[in-house]
C-alpha cells in the first residue's frame, strides 16, 4: 500500500464514483416518463417499455466483461451513458427528438447500468478481502439511501423550474463524473484468464443462471430478490394514482412521504455490520428479508389528510429500513458465494431477470390497477409479498465459493 494505489485508496475512489453517478440518477429520477408523456405525448403501454429496455441486451455483455478488465468496462459504461444521454437534450434542443430515440437511450443505459454493476462487483470482489465486503456494501448502500433522501426533491425542483430535459443533462455529468473518479484509482489491474481455451459457445450466456439456480445457497435468496422487487416496484405506480389523484395530496406531500423515510435505509445499512457481528450474516439476512414483507400490506389502509400522509411515511420508513440492513447482507452473500471467474454473468444474469421482472409486474399491476382499482392491486401485492419469506427458508449460510 505504499505506493498509494492500495486497495483502500481505490476503493474510496469507488465509492465516491459510486456517490456521484448515483446523485445524477436521483437527480433524473423520473424524467424519462415525464419527457414521454409531457413533450412525446406517449400512453401507459410507452412509459412502461421504457422501463424494461436494455434488461435483454444486458445479458450477451456479461460473458464479455466476465474476462476483461473491470475498470476499463467500467470506465467505457459511464462514458457510453454520458453520451447516449447528452443526445436527448441536443435532439430536443433541435426538435427533433422521438419516442424512438427515447426507448434507444433507455435501452442503452439501462443494458450500460447492469454491465457497470456487474464489473464493479467483480472488481470489489478482486479487490477486497472476504472480511471486508460487508463494509464496503453497506457504505455503498448508506451513500445510496443519503442520496435518496436529498436527490428527488432537488431534481423534483429543477424539473418544475428547468423542465425534465435539464436533469438528464445532470445525470450525464453524473457518469462523466464517475468515470474520471474510476480513471483516478491508480494502480494495475490484471486481465482475467480464461481456464479454457475453446471459443465461447451460445451456451455460455446461461453461465450466470446456472450458477444461481444450481447453487443451494443463491437459488432462494435469487427468488425471493427478484419476486419482492417486482412486487414493491409494482406498487408505486398505483401509490403515486390514489395519493395524488383520488386522496388528493400536494406533489411535495407525495415527494415528503418517499424523500423521508429514506432515512431509515441509512440507519439500516448503518446497522448491518453490528448486528450481523452480533447475531451473524445468515440470521439477519433472513430475519430482516422477512419482516421488510409485512409492511407493505399497511398502504391498502392510506387515507386522506395527515392520518394518511403519516401512514404512508411510516410503513415506507419500516420498509425502506429493511431494505437498508437486508441490501449490502444480500450483495455480500452473492459475493461470498460466487467464484471470482463467475461474478460478472451471476451479477449480470440476477439484476436482467429482476429488472425484466419487475417491468413485466408493473404492466401488469397498472393493468389490474387500471380495471379493478388500486386498492385492490395494492392489496394483492401485499398479500403475495408476504409469502415471500417462505422463499428464505431453504437459504444456508454463505461459505465461501470453491474457486
Amino acid at each position: 500500500m505504499s505506493d498509494g494505489h492500495g486497495p483502500e485508496r481505490q476503493f474510496a475512489w469507488l465509492w465516491a464514483a459510486h456517490g456521484t453517478s448515483a446523485l445524477g440518477a436521483w437527480l433524473a429520477f423520473g424524467a424519462f416518463p415525464l419527457i414521454a408523456i409531457q413533450v412525446l405525448h406517449a400512453g401507459p403501454a410507452q412509459v412502461a417499455a421504457l422501463a424494461g429496455a436494455g434488461a435483454a441486451a444486458a445479458v450477451p455483455l456479461g460473458q464479455w466483461v466476465e474476462f476483461r478488465r473491470k475498470r476499463q468496462v467500467m470506465t467505457a459504461t459511464d462514458l457510453v451513458r454520458c453520451l447516449a444521454l447528452l443526445t436527448v437534450p441536443t435532439a430536443f434542443a433541435l426538435g427533433v427528438l422521438t419516442f424512438l430515440q427515447l426507448l434507444l437511450v433507455s435501452a442503452v443505459v439501462a443494458a450500460a447500468d447492469i454491465t457497470f454493476r456487474a464489473a464493479s462487483g467483480a472488481f470489489l470482489k478482486s479487490l477486497l478481502p472476504a472480511e471486508d465486503l460487508l463494509v464496503a456494501n453497506a457504505r455503498l448502500e448508506s451513500t445510496t439511501w443519503t442520496i435518496t433522501i436529498v436527490g428527488p426533491p432537488l431534481g423534483g425542483a429543477a424539473i418544475g423550474l428547468l423542465g425534465p430535459v435539464t436533469t438528464v443533462v445532470a445525470d450525464a455529468v453524473g457518469f462523466l463524473l464517475s468515470a474520471l473518479g474510476i480513471r483516478a484509482m491508480g494502480g494495475r489491474e490484471q486481465r482475467p484468464v480464461r481456464r479454457r481455451k475453446e471459443r465461447p459457445r451460445p451456451g455460455d450466456l446461461l453461465d450466470g443462471w446456472r450458477h444461481i439456480l444450481s447453487d443451494a445457497t443463491l437459488r432462494p435468496l435469487f427468488l425471493n430478490t427478484t419476486v419482492f422487487n417486482a412486487l414493491v416496484m409494482a406498487t408505486s405506480p398505483l401509490l403515486a394514482v390514489l395519493m395524488l389523484g383520488r386522496l388528493g395530496f400536494a406533489p411535495w406531500q407525495y415527494g415528503l412521504a418517499f424523500a423521508l423515510p429514506s432515512i431509515g435505509g441509512l440507519l439500516g445499512s448503518r446497522l448491518a455490520r453490528p448486528l450481523a457481528t452480533r447475531f451473524g450474516q445468515h440470521r439477519v439476512l433472513v430475519v430482516a428479508g422477512s419482516v421488510r414483507a409485512v409492511w407493505p400490506i399497511g398502504l391498502v389502509f392510506v387515507g386522506p389528510g395527515t392520518g394518511g400522509l403519516l401512514l404512508v411515511i411510516g410503513v415506507e420508513f419500516g420498509l425502506i429500513l429493511c431494505c437498508g440492513l437486508f441490501n449490502p447482507l444480500c450483495a455480500t452473500y452473492r459475493l461470498r458465494r460466487t467464484p471470482t471467474d463467475r461474478v460478472a454473468r451471476t451479477l449480470t444474469a440476477w439484476t436482467a431477470t429482476s429488472r425484466a421482472t419487475t417491468a413485466l409486474t408493473t404492466v401488469l399491476w397498472g393493468v389490474g390497477g387500471s380495471l379493478f382499482g388500486p386498492r385492490p392491486a395494492l392489496a394483492l401485492a401485499g398479500l403475495l409479498l408476504l409469502a415471500t419469506p417462505l422463499l428464505l427458508f431453504p437459504l444456508r449460510p454463505a461459505a465461501p465459493a470453491r474457486a
